[in-house]
């Protein structure tokens, strides 16, 4: 039951994401990746589970987020190079490493998620 719950609340959140996302530059890419999540979820909390679907995107999101982590003026420049400033003070990005930061919490949440159903079911 916890788990149905906690689906419907990750589906609920991903889905939000992506409406946010909708006026992105790079929105296709980034309401896709959340909508995936969401409906991984959405299934699960109807009892429907299908594991190598969720491999595949996980896989997807950690790799992507390594690439952001090394990425020019990503997480790593974000923590070494301008020392972990605020990347939530505007919903603006207006330094270079706040989009690239974010982009990759977002993964890391989305994996995590997915995560979860993976080894709980």
């Amino acid at each position: 039951m916890i788990l149905i719950i906690l689906n419907i609340i990750f589906c609920v959140a991903f889905l939000g994401f992506a409406y946010v996302n909708l006026n992105d530059v790079d929105a296709v890419l980034w309401v896709t990746i959340y909508m995936v999540a969401a409906v991984c979820c959405g299934l699960v909390a109807y009892g429907l589970y299908y594991p190598v679907i969720y491999l595949a995107a996980i896989a997807f999101y950690l790799v992507y987020a390594i690439i952001l982590f090394f990425a020019k003026d990503g997480v790593r420049d974000w923590m070494m190079k301008y020392n972990r400033p605020s990347i939530v003070e505007t919903m603006q990005a207006e330094k270079p490493y706040i989009e690239k930061t974010r982009e990759f919490f977002g993964l890391l949440i989305v994996a995590g998620a997915l995560a979860i159903d993976y080894f709980a079911i």
